[in-house]
């Protein structure tokens, strides 16, 4: 080791230890905030950037008044959501003294759980790339990067992001089905099938979307999480054999590549599709029985992801979909509806090849993908992959546009509210000046996809080139 090399030593060790205080001011924050919101009767939940028609607590409310009355709770157009979530938060917004305050609670802390596991995943994936980057002698490129701790950088983003904070404020369910989305890829980074397989159905249970990560799932449990391409380590383990022969009679040699992700491995998926048929049978069979006499599971599929599906609400939201079917003929609705849906499905397959030996950062693509063009998005689905962003933080370090985007994603949403008041409230504007904030934050989404796919490509070639000098040295 060069004498350059020792004074950042210390710096990793000494960031967990700042880690705690902010995460525990974050809570206190969100508490406060939740009281004042209460006392002041400061309310957001009728935001449209916050609260949207499948996650809105006061339509959850009114559907568990309806199932409680002994009707459907499907009745009408008001809950679209899933029975097991009207089965746990109901009785809370029922509560005739602080029900919204208890909710709120619940959501702080699923926050709080999915910051801790974000850390968790991040201390697993720099942990294990360093191994890599050692296997293919590029330590000293880890030691540097080792500088940013990025689980705990992604956890703190994740809990002083003020979309996530906003988000627990605004009587929306978000929280909860971001929890469950970060235990999928826990499970799958720490390779417990269970687990993995639980998260990721209830996480397409509650808001459908999640279900393209199966493809980063079963790459995480089938192969190991994020490494270099494995092109370096079929480079390197072909260096380390290429031995005399004389080394080869005398049984010196093992030919097997016992560096880099292991191989592919199907007993592992077929065991994640055995707990994922079990738990999709337990969450059938609980649906069933409390949507039981009041429709039964066609009237649910219907009315949650047919609703979902068709974009039958058009009120305003910060998505792309809204305005365009408002002012789209009846006859191109059904083949536009496809368009929109299938343009997710198209973007599976050239992403996990392209980047199927990083199925972490596959996962924030498609988490970044479906919250920009689902049909009823929200800030809180933007929060959760801004801060999926930060275990990356190492890799894109060379990231282009960073400060525009940042501006960008910042503006929008201060003008969001603007234009929302100037449309509804003063009637000094019409539905294009909020359709233009919503276009707006889509393409910032979009250049936010594209500069970082592009940044981690070049972080691939770069240890590409950094990698064949060492493999020629040692011929």
């Amino acid at each position: 080791m060069e004498s350059g090399d020792t004074p950042p030593s210390p710096k990793p060790h000494s960031q967990p230890l700042r880690f705690w205080p902010w995460v525990i001011s974050s809570v206190f924050l969100r508490l406060i905030l939740i009281y004042s919101s209460e006392t002041l009767g400061f309310n957001l939940s009728s935001r449209p950037e916050i609260s949207t028609p499948l996650t809105s607590l006061r339509r959850l409310n009114e559907g568990y008044w309806l199932k409680q009355a002994g009707l459907s709770p499907y009745a009408g157009s008001m809950y679209h959501g899933s029975p097991l979530l009207l089965t746990v938060l109901g009785p809370l917004t029922a509560t005739r003294v602080g029900g919204h305050l208890l909710c709120s609670f619940l959501f702080v802390i699923a926050d709080f759980i999915s910051a801790i596991l974000i850390r968790a995943m991040g201390n697993i994936l720099q942990s294990a790339y360093g191994q890599y980057l050692e296997s293919l002698g590029l330590g000293k490129l880890f030691k540097i990067s080792e500088r940013l701790c990025s689980g705990d950088i992604a956890a703190l983003v994740y809990l002083w992001n003020p979309l996530t904070i906003l988000t627990c404020l605004g009587s929306s369910t978000t929280p909860i089905e971001n929890f469950f989305v970060v235990l999928c890829l826990y499970g799958a980074c720490a390779r417990f099938v269970p687990l993995a397989a639980f998260g990721w159905l209830l996480a397409a249970h509650l808001s459908l979307y999640p279900s393209i990560l199966i493809v980063p799932v079963i790459f995480l449990l089938a192969q190991g999480i994020d490494a270099p391409p494995s092109k370096l380590f079929l480079k390197k383990d072909s260096s380390k054999t290429a031995t005399p022969s004389s080394e080869i009679g005398h049984g010196h040699v093992k030919m097997t590549n016992d560096i880099g992700p292991p191989p592919f491995s199907w007993r592992v998926v077929t065991h994640f599709l055995l707990w994922a048929s079990i738990w999709a049978s337990y969450i059938l069979i609980l649906c069933a029985f409390s949507v039981k006499q009041k429709g039964g599971l066609r009237e649910m599929f219907k009315r949650t992801y047919g609703f979902m599906l068709s974009v039958e609400d058009l009120a305003p939201n910060i998505g792309v979909q809204w305005y365009f079917f408002a002012e789209v003929f009846d006859f191109f609705r059904s083949f536009f509806l496809i368009v929109f849906h299938v343009n997710i499905l198209f973007m599976i397959l050239p992403l996990a090849i392209r980047l199927k030996h990083r199925p972490c950062f596959l996962a924030f693509v498609y988490i970044a993908i479906s919250s920009m063009l689902k049909s009823y998005p929200s800030v809180g689905d933007s929060a959760l992959h801004l801060s999926l962003l930060g275990l990356f933080v190492n890799e894109l370090a060379d990231m282009h546009f960073s400060f525009f985007l940042f501006c960008g994603f910042l503006g929008v949403n201060l003008l969001s509210p603007v234009m929302h008041n100037l449309w509804i409230w003063r009637g000094t504007g019409n539905a294009n000046f909020y359709y233009a904030t919503a276009m707006a934050y889509a393409c910032f989404q979009i250049v936010l996809v594209v500069e970082s796919v592009s940044a981690m490509l070049n972080h691939d070639r770069m240890l590409k080139k950094l990698s064949v000098p060492k493999d020629e040295d040692s011929k």
